[in-house]
């Protein structure tokens, strides 16, 4: 086989050989180049394992070094840990020991602080709630610290606690002026004059504010009583002594806010629903028609008395002259004729003095029929309320139970006054009435006297 096939033959496993080798960069061309490449592979291959291998003798060289070492300082941390509980021990005995002398030297003593601290508590409790912290607020820090203290209190904390709980007493029974800080219904945060009675009432200019324990501020209530209630104690403010009226909650704000709570007229309207201000509807549109009823009543009866004093001058601006003209337009008539004219003439004018009565009336009684709907109206949606969500919250229930009260109360308001009215409307038409009946009677009876004469 000649060289140039050994060549040919050759040369794809060089550039095989060439592709393995990472350092190789040109391919062998001939069997010898390829021998020599592979030799110079082998040997940077071998340098490189024999690289590897040292680094890593000397990385587990150090790895055993710190290994040693880290055992090293547990020992040293367990012997440290041992030496410290054996410490702690003693120190368990000491301190029990220690203690059981303090206990025997102190004897009724520390029964004495004990009761100290529980009376300190106590009263910062009170402080907490009490109004007068608002102007000595440092003074419940002080009772909190003591009643917390684990070591006996010294004579002037002892003095100081008797200090503030004398100070606590004697507040409560003055009246003072004060500034602090008082939120605005508005949610403003203002400092402004406080009069504050004991502690149990506090007022502003604004009126009556409520004590808030944990800002130690005062608010504004959002809505205040009735001016009698609110003025006494606005005028405080301007007082510097002597004795003067004010108005003052026992209960330390409860009642107040009861009261600022109670719903106003028009919130218990509103509890009414639709048919409750129906209700105030037909009751308004009653008292306007028995107003308007009531001033044509008093117009015609001053008329009436007028014409009554006057019989001789028929005028037609009035029943009574209404009547008397028929009697004037034919004086010579017969009596039965007469008397079936007069008759006449007073029916025609009972209608326009009747006028509205009936309606009167009748809103009269369909107040009382309208204030029953709204009951049984109420009472539904409360039995519905009840059936959706049970009786657990008694709050659930009050909508239809207000609505089904409200309508009641309003079917009664206005029932009650429209009867009365009626019954003193009708009483003054009746009287108008009385009136032209009587003057009708009169009127025939001259007649009957003049005839009776000239047949005589």
């Amino acid at each position: 086989m000649s060289r140039n096939m050994i060549s040919a033959i050759a040369r794809p496993a060089c550039v095989a050989l060439a592709l393995l080798a990472p350092l190789s960069a040109v391919a062998a061309g001939t069997l010898d180049d390829l021998l020599e490449q592979t030799r110079t592979v082998r040997a940077r291959e071998a340098q490189q394992n024999k690289e590897r291998i040292d680094r890593f003798q000397r990385e587990r060289d150090r790895r055993a070094a710190m290994l040693s070492e880290a055992k090293g300082e547990l020992a040293a941390e367990n012997a440290r840990a041992n030496r410290l509980s054996q410490q702690f021990d003693e120190n368990e005995k000491k301190l029990v020991e220690l203690q059981a002398a303090l206990d025997a030297k102190l004897g009724n003593l520390g029964e004495m602080f004990g009761v100290v601290r529980q009376v300190a508590g106590d009263f910062a409790s009170v402080a907490h709630n009490s109004m007068i912290s608002a102007q000595f607020p440092e003074r419940e820090e002080f009772a909190q610290k003591l009643a917390q203290s684990k070591s006996l209190a010294s004579i002037e904390d002892l003095e100081r606690f008797w200090f503030e709980m004398q100070r606590e007493m004697t507040e409560t029974g003055s009246v003072t002026k004060f500034q602090a800080k008082v939120i605005s219904a508005s949610g403003e945060e203002q400092t402004k004059p406080v009069v504050r009675i004991g502690g149990l009432t506090a007022s502003t200019d604004d009126g009556f504010v409520t004590y808030l324990p944990g800002e130690k501020e005062f608010a504004v209530l959002g809505r205040q009583p009735a001016s009698r209630f609110v003025s006494p104690n606005v005028a405080l403010l301007d007082e510097t002594s002597g004795y003067h009226a004010a108005t003052v909650d026992p209960t330390r704000g409860t009642l107040l806010s009861i009261l600022v709570q109670t719903p106003k007229l028009s919130e218990q309207v509103k509890f009414g629903g639709l048919v409750g201000y129906l209700i105030l509807g037909i009751g308004a549109i009653g008292l306007v028609m028995a107003a308007i009823r009531l001033f044509v009543l008093l117009a015609v009866s001053a008329k009436v008395n007028s014409q009554r004093k006057d019989s001789a001058n028929a005028r037609e601006n009035n029943p009574l002259g209404r009547v008397l003209a028929v009697y004037y337009k034919d004086p010579s008539v017969a009596k039965d004729t007469l008397q079936l004219r007069l008759d006449e003439a007073v029916l025609k004018e009972i209608p326009a003095l009747e006028t509205w009565l009936p309606a009167i009336k009748m809103i009269a009684a369909v107040g009382p029929l309208m204030g029953l709907l709204g009951t049984v109206t109420g009472m539904i949606l409360t039995f519905q309320q009840i059936t959706l969500f049970g009786t657990g919250d008694p709050k659930i229930m009050a909508d239809g139970i207000s609505q089904a009260l409200v309508t009641t109360v309003l079917g009664l308001v206005v029932a009650i006054p429209m009867v009365l009215i009626h019954a003193y409307l009708s009483g003054r038409s009746k009287d108008i009435i009385q009136i032209l009946d009587e003057e009708a009677a009169g009127i025939i009876a001259e007649h009957a006297e003049k005839q009776h004469g000239r047949s005589a």
